[in-house]
């Protein structure tokens, strides 16, 4: 378990560090690299005759002299106006290909067009074609946050390749979002609000599962007698139906800290950010309100909110978390309340290596909400143990016994409470996780 801000993990497709483009280009023509090359030549050549007195040798200074003429002579230096950016999307998912169109403005006669592309963090370029006066690029963003694409020096030549003029290009900012890891899987808590919704409630009420018969009330839909009942009994009997309720949710992430494991080089803070997606993802699909609060650095939250559209703006509140990541000590006792409503079912995805998370979890469990611990794992401290002495080396192993230890005290503390604690798989969907989950309801306290 190593800690980190901001540095790439081994494994890891792209490294975070930012790539840094060269300095702002001259914005006048100069010589190209045709031109250095061919007077390189010539001065070669003559300094070589003047050095061995053989006048012969100044014929090899023609070849290149000539060529100089020639190329000047192709014709004049083409006027360069600008250059504009079109990007095919501002918003994508890890993985995905983003499309960048520059089109030039060039009047004139040209020689040819020769694209420097400088990628942003986390950003690989794919291809680059260019048609004319239009440069195509497509890069892969492979870590979510909001990134800049980078920036593009695009080297327009004249006719004779002799001069260039560089215009650089900057397509801007993207938000990448993060691959919500699968699940299919929506637990409910005991207690729903008052909403309708698809999950089925205890209460009874207008729904599709029968969950009982009672006797026929004058007025009531004959549709709902049940027949094998009324049979047995002599009288009429109607089927009784569960209400169907919608869930509060609000994802909880923990980002305090971003943690890779030494084994595999997984980020803590990317499994906590793509399982908060993918749980966001699956309540907002069975039209549940789904809220976000993120802790750590600055406290970002959302209140619940559901639509096809509110996933986007769950994810947009913790994208600069990224940016968060630092030694700030956020006031965690005060949460706000508007974020966690009565009732709501809190998902907490966490490390459980800062014991603040802790204060969190007891108030949020004396509030009354049902809670749901998500462990990411981080992988055990590896000691370095080739200097130390025998003794030193049982000090290292035995402060990596008590760290174990501690996580374990800590998971059964939040147990004892009532709090479930599942680990999280990483690289594997939420399915196997949740599963627990659905042999019973999720309990809260009672206020």
């Amino acid at each position: 378990m190593t800690p980190r801000r901001g540095a790439a993990a081994p494994g890891d497709p792209a490294p975070l560090a930012l790539a840094q483009p060269p300095a702002e280009p001259p914005a006048h023509w100069r010589a190209s690299e045709r031109t250095l090359r061919l007077f390189t030549l010539t001065v070669a050549a003559v300094s070589a005759a003047l050095l061995t007195g053989h006048a012969w040798v100044l014929a090899v200074a023609a070849g290149p002299l000539v060529l100089l003429v020639l190329s000047t002579s192709a014709g004049g230096r083409p006027t360069v106006a600008g250059a504009e950016a079109e990007v095919s999307a501002r918003r994508c998912f890890e993985g995905e290909t983003v499309e960048v169109r520059i089109e030039l403005a060039v009047h004139g006669a040209f020689g040819r067009i020769a694209p420097r592309p400088y990628p942003g963090p986390g950003v690989s370029v794919d291809s680059v074609e260019v048609t004319g006066t239009t440069v195509t690029l497509r890069l892969t963003p492979h870590r979510w946050g909001r990134w800049s694409l980078g920036t593009v020096d695009v080297d327009v030549y004249d006719a004779g390749g002799l001069a260039r003029r560089t215009v650089r290009v900057d397509p801007g900012e993207a938000q990448v979002f993060p691959m919500p890891t699968h699940t299919a899987l929506t637990p409910i808590p005991v207690r729903l609000p008052e909403r309708l919704g698809e999950h089925t409630a205890r209460q009874r009420g207008e729904g599709v599962e029968v969950t009982g018969v009672r006797p026929h009330v004058w007025g009531e839909r004959q549709r709902r007698i049940h027949w094998p009942s009324t049979t047995r009994r002599g009288s009429v009997q109607l089927n009784q139906f569960a209400a169907e309720r919608a869930a509060d949710t609000v994802v909880l992430l923990d980002v305090l800290g971003d943690y890779y494991d030494p084994s595999n080089g997984v980020s803590s803070l990317d499994e906590t950010v793509r399982a908060g997606a993918g749980i966001a993802r699956a309540y907002l699909r069975s039209h549940d309100r789904v809220g976000v609060l993120s802790i750590g650095g600055t406290t970002r939250w959302l209140v619940p909110g559901t639509g096809g559209g509110y996933f986007h703006r769950l994810v947009e509140t913790v994208l600069e978390v990224r940016r968060d990541l630092g030694y700030q000590v956020p006031d965690l006792a005060g949460l706000p309340r508007q974020a966690i409503p009565a009732d709501a079912l809190v998902y907490v995805i966490t490390t459980l290596t800062d014991h603040r998370v802790l204060e969190v979890l007891r108030h949020l469990t004396a509030r009354g909400n049902p809670v749901v611990v998500i462990e990411v794992p981080i992988g055990s401290p590896r000691p370095s143990t080739r200097a130390l002495g025998a003794l030193r080396r049982e000090a290292a192993e035995l402060s990596v016994r008590l760290w174990q230890a501690d996580r374990e005290a800590s998971r059964f503390a939040l147990r004892a409470r009532g709090v479930p604690v599942l680990p999280l798989t990483p690289g594997a969907g939420l399915d196997l996780t949740l599963a627990p989950l659905l042999r019973a309801r999720v309990q809260g306290r009672n206020r």
